[in-house]
């Protein structure tokens, strides 16, 4: 999958790409579902976590890039060490994308799930009124994390997405019955939707680790380097009165997720990028905790331009 945002050079507005590769096509995530399908759970785990071995020899310069990142978030771990995580990223990330395009919409995934951390918090949170934003980071499932969060279906979802490269993945991915309400982000309506859905104490997810390449990027220190990051969730948030949330779905030891959900927190007038820092700084902990979970395939410190 890929990540756009909107930059601008002169006049012209351009959609950088973050990541993307020959296979981020609808054909090949249709192949993919059938057989895995097709296959017991345990099976294709197995499976996949082949398939990334193979993929990690394929893709020589993702490979080199996700070492360095982890060697910026682990300074001084041995080579040894650092080779290993190399191979679980591509292995969790292959093991990831197996249930999702499986679970996609299935409603029984809750099995997948092996219990929830801080929603508690949460639902005290959402009990105010205010509606909520829920920030989550491509660390572990976070697409299941949106499903899974809104399955009760007390309170509308709505999870913000990049517009995928090829239209086709988009509707295969998200298209056809779900509990959430996909918005994209490029979509000129979009904020106003988003502002109007919190006011009305609805749920909005979105992703706050990748630099959107726009003038709402503001640099913050990230495992010891500044970093750009979209201020733009915690300007939502301020605007709507809404209080945002960490969530994170990380794979465990047994294959089964664990969501874990932080304590909400107001942005005060003004106080958007104080906001901004403490999200980063919940984001570099759990990045710390589980860096064969962070699936990102480029610089994360020098994003393309």
């Amino acid at each position: 999958m890929s990540e756009a945002g909107t930059a601008v050079t002169g006049t012209v507005a351009v959609a950088p790409r973050w990541y993307a590769h020959r296979f981020n096509r609808a054909g090949v995530y249709r192949v993919a579902t059938a057989v895995a399908s097709a296959l017991p759970r345990p099976v294709r785990l197995r499976v996949a976590a082949a398939l990334a071995g193979v993929a990690g020899r394929r893709f020589p310069a993702e490979r080199a890039v996700v070492r360095r990142n982890l060697a910026r978030i682990l300074p001084g771990a041995p080579a040894r060490e650092l080779d290993a995580l190399v191979a679980a990223v591509f292995r969790h990330f292959a093991i990831c994308f197996a249930d999702l395009i499986t679970a996609n919409r299935r409603a029984d995934i809750g099995a997948l799930v092996a219990g929830i951390e801080g929603m508690g918090g949460l639902e005290k949170a959402a009990r105010a009124g205010r509606g909520l934003v829920v920030l989550t980071a491509h660390l572990g499932n976070w697409e299941l994390a949106g499903r899974m969060l809104a399955r009760d279906g007390a309170r509308p979802m709505h999870i913000v997405v990049a517009a995928e490269a090829d239209p086709a993945v988009e509707r295969f991915l998200r298209g056809g019955a779900a509990p959430v309400r996909f918005v994209t982000r490029t979509a000129p309506t979009a904020s106003l939707s988003l502002l109007s859905a919190l006011r009305r104490g609805e749920i909005v997810a979105m992703q706050g680790d990748r630099a959107l390449g726009t003038r709402g990027d503001v640099l913050q220190p990230f495992f010891g380097a500044p970093a750009p990051f979209p201020l733009g969730p915690f300007v939502l948030a301020r605007a709507a009165g809404a209080p945002v949330v960490p969530a994170f779905c990380l794979l465990d030891a047994d294959r089964r997720y664990r969501i874990v959900v932080g304590m909400p927190s107001l942005v005060e007038p003004g106080g958007e990028a104080a906001a901004l820092g403490r999200w980063v700084a919940v984001l570099e902990v759990m990045v710390r905790r589980h860096p064969s979970q962070w699936f990102n395939f480029y610089d994360r410190w020098s994003p393309p331009a």
